[in-house]
């Protein structure tokens, strides 16, 4: 069902829990108090039947219907209309969950329209339910309560990206290539947050403008800006996170520009060895040939040759072929090939 649940309020007390959204509109106006009407994700029909009991500006319950608003608070007359994006870490995914929660306050009316799990309103009607004085204070009381609610449940969050942050801070030195590709992800979440919670400080001042002039409660005046401090801390904590993520690519690519270094001297060492083994062998077979040039050309079988006849022939052959082969021993050791 889309009416998850519905109340009227006097005095701080629920004094009446209507079945039917039709039945609430009665009920309020016989009892002169305000109505707290929570939905999840209802129909067309089911929205616009609040919107005409109410007068809801129609921009406003388009924006509703459409959904994937930025948050934001605007103010058609004596009605706000807020828009939220809670959020949850899910510890099995390691990722975090956004929501959207459309939120209308009149002077005696509340209606909650959530599109997500978070966040968790129930614990909010039971907290003011328990506090009548503070739910005394109206609808603004409720609104209060709603927003004190969904920058709590952003703490977890934050512990959640920290953890994860942490973890990337390993896999960096440990060179996981994995490491990237979640330093990405993560940036995308922690843009996400502070797209949700940025645009909370103004909504709080705007709230507070208006303090004098609808005559807010000084209770509920000093219970806002404590909120909107807590909201302020989550917001300078993800600019931290988000800085960061940033220095860990950074630092990413410093130790893989490093590494790719180290490999390209490695293999140029490599390189440089091979090379001096190839002149080593290259020397060597130089020498030894040397001497086979020698005595392959006076193995030739020609009738028709000097140094055949000659008595000094074969010592000069053996000579010609040591005197070679230790010169050209001395010009590569020179050269530093051997």
């Amino acid at each position: 069902m889309a009416l998850i649940d519905n109340a009227i309020y006097v005095g701080g007390k629920r004094v009446a829990t209507p079945a039917t959204l039709d039945e609430t509109y009665e009920v309020m106006k016989a009892h002169n108090g305000f109505a707290w009407i929570g939905l999840y994700r209802p129909t067309d029909d089911e929205v616009w039947s609040v919107a005409e009991e109410f007068s809801l500006h129609h921009l406003a319950v388009e924006d509703t219907l459409k959904g994937h608003q930025r948050s934001k608070l605007e103010r058609y007359g004596d009605v706000l209309f807020i828009v939220l994006r809670p959020a949850r870490y899910m510890d099995v995914d390691e990722r975090v969950e956004f929501g959207e929660l459309h939120v209308f306050v009149g002077p005696d009316f509340v209606v909650t329209i959530r599109h997500a799990e978070s966040p968790d309103l129930a614990k909010v009607r039971h907290r003011l339910e328990a506090e009548e004085g503070l739910l005394a204070l109206g609808a603004e009381a409720v609104l209060y309560a709603i927003l004190d609610q969904v920058v709590d449940e952003y703490a977890p969050v934050m512990a959640g990206l920290q953890n994860d942050i942490d973890e990337i801070e390993d896999q960096l030195f440990d060179g996981d290539p994995a490491v990237a590709r979640r330093i990405y992800a993560l940036s995308r979440e922690v843009i996400e947050l502070q797209r949700a919670t940025q645009p909370m400080v103004g909504m709080f001042e705007a709230l507070q403008r208006g303090f004098d002039k609808y005559a807010v409660d000084l209770e509920l005046q000093r219970r806002l800006r404590d909120v909107l401090d807590h909201t302020i801390r989550l917001v300078d904590r993800g600019d931290s996170f988000r800085q960061l993520l940033q220095n860990a690519l950074t630092t990413h690519s410093t130790l893989v520009g490093q590494r790719q270094n180290d490999e390209m001297r490695r293999l140029s060492e490599t390189s440089l060895a091979q090379s001096e083994e190839v002149k080593k062998i290259s020397s060597w077979a130089a020498i030894l040939f040397a001497p086979t040039l020698v005595g392959t050309i006076y193995g030739m079988n020609f009738r028709v040759m000097p140094e055949l006849e000659w008595q000094y022939g074969y010592p000069f052959a053996l000579a010609l072929m040591v005197g070679m082969g230790f010169g050209l021993y001395f010009v590569f050791k020179k050269r530093g090939w051997l």
